[in-house]
């Protein structure tokens, strides 16, 4: 898939976390289990049963190691766990490949606090949030402590906007557009902002933001359902031309979104991505810094 013995750095994946914003009920489940059995078998993933109990023993954190050796793979980048501790014990069990962001809310009074411990205790290189999990806006001046330290240290800042969850999920929110983020990206230049999922449904928007802010990166990961619920027509290929065209290849950054067993490693959406840029006949020095060196270097990591 790649030449000269490049190997893929993954901004995108998740170790066990806890999921505050899915709703509970029967009709909810009834309709989440016929969607995923529908989604796997679009992407041929394995049934749940197919867990062998020898690997359900094993540590996660284990597990992923032989995910990376399977595909040849150079290293995940993981942006939730129980908690920043947990996935600093995590990822230090192979710190040449493994590297994870602090996860916690933005609203704690002690948020900039243990962003800091998170950073400079702990090793993480960076900061993940919801969007639309933050009940207040991003530009409050309570946030202001946060924001100051991420532009010291050139802190990645990642946040998911768009629609969050699966049925039952949120579709309206305050923060859930991209453009929340303006007047504080616009404020702090020095931040690296990173928008996953080509905007999860407010790619519109995000193109906007990135016209504005050159600070704003744009994180390919997932299947990318949501634009199957787009008035217009949209598919991967026009999202990374459209991208492409207005940002370049130097803040297109690569993710999978891979998250759980006995799923793994999702390679199928690496195959997918890989495969729309090499028909769209970019330049390997292109494709290598959207699949890997962009996110080494956002992260410090060795190129």
């Amino acid at each position: 898939m790649f030449n000269n013995g490049f190997k893929v750095f993954d901004i995108h994946a998740h170790l066990p976390y806890p999921l505050p914003f899915l709703k509970r009920n029967e009709i909810i489940d009834e309709h989440n289990a016929k969607r995923s059995e529908r989604m796997r078998l679009t992407w041929d993933f394995p049934r749940k049963e197919q867990e062998g109990q020898q690997d359900t023993e094993r540590p996660v954190i284990e597990r992923w190691i032989d995910e990376l050796e399977r595909y040849g793979l150079g290293g995940i980048n993981f942006l939730t766990a129980w908690n920043n501790d947990n996935l600093a014990d995590q990822i230090r069990v192979s710190p040449d490949r493994f590297t994870g962001f602090a996860h916690h809310s933005i609203e704690l009074p002690d948020a900039a606090e243990e962003l800091k411990r998170a950073v400079d205790e702990l090793g993480l290189k960076g900061y993940k949030l919801f969007g639309p999990l933050v009940q207040i806006p991003f530009d409050s001046s309570s946030l202001t402590p946060v924001w100051t330290f991420a532009a010291e240290r050139r802190l990645p800042v990642l946040i998911h906007f768009g629609i969050l969850g699966h049925t039952g999920g949120i579709v309206q929110h305050q923060n859930i557009s991209p453009l929340s983020i303006f007047n504080v990206a616009r404020e702090y230049p020095d931040i690296p902002f990173i928008i996953p999922h080509f905007g999860a449904g407010y790619f519109q928007e995000l193109l906007h933001l990135c016209w504005s802010c050159p600070n704003i990166y744009i994180d390919t990961s997932g299947s990318n359902q949501w634009m199957r619920w787009t008035p217009y027509e949209l598919t991967l290929e026009s999202l990374f031309r459209k991208t492409y065209e207005l940002i370049g290849p130097e803040r297109i950054i690569y993710g999978s979104d891979s998250s759980s067993f006995p799923r793994g490693y999702v390679y199928r959406y690496l195959q997918d991505q890989v495969r729309v840029c090499r028909e769209l006949r970019w330049c390997e020095d292109d494709i290598e810094n959207i699949f890997g060196n962009n996110t080494r270097r956002l992260l410090n990591f060795q190129l």
